[in-house]
């Protein structure tokens, strides 16, 4: 297993990833991400934030990581952070504790590149993987009510959970 940054080529494989995600979520959840822009992963690629777990020469799980999410979390996204967002997981490999595995990933990067905390949110009423999430190491902090935010994909709307882990 590899844990390696997504290329243009991978692109077309993200997005299967990401409805796949969005089938599952629907399965365990009734409600699911609602799309996301093809500009935005490019960015995300070509600014190498755009990451994948490599098992057996396939793309087990994709993730992307951004340094700044002021839209979310305000005047704390002043602190030096890591935020993992879009967490897709291959049906062929899920219940291989993926979270953790990126969760170790990111207490390594931000050791490197002096990042002092790992963030996440999540749909805030998804009560099994605020749970899952707290599983894997992180602290719930809130959850807070947000309104469909400009810029941000249209699921942003609701109850957000927000979760840290200080390396």
């Amino acid at each position: 297993m590899e844990i390696v940054n997504c290329t243009i080529s991978d692109i077309d494989r993200i997005f299967d990833l990401y409805d796949e995600a969005s089938k599952y979520q629907i399965e365990v959840f009734m409600e699911q991400w609602v799309g996301f822009e093809r500009g935005l992963v490019e960015t995300e690629i070509q600014e190498n934030r755009q990451w994948k777990i490599i098992i057996d020469n396939q793309i087990a799980c994709v993730f992307a990581v951004t340094f700044n999410d002021e839209i979310i979390w305000k005047e704390k996204s002043k602190q030096p952070s890591i935020y993992i967002h879009r967490i897709s997981v291959n049906g062929k490999f899920r219940g291989r504790g993926f979270t953790n595995i990126i969760v170790d990933w990111a207490k390594d990067y931000c050791k490197t590149h002096q990042k002092e905390f790992i963030r996440m949110d999540t749909l805030g009423h998804n009560q099994k993987l605020v749970n899952y999430y707290v599983k894997c190491g992180f602290k719930h902090l809130e959850t807070i009510k947000i309104d469909a935010l400009e810029g941000m994909p249209a699921h942003y709307n609701g109850s957000l959970a927000l979760f840290e882990i200080a390396v």
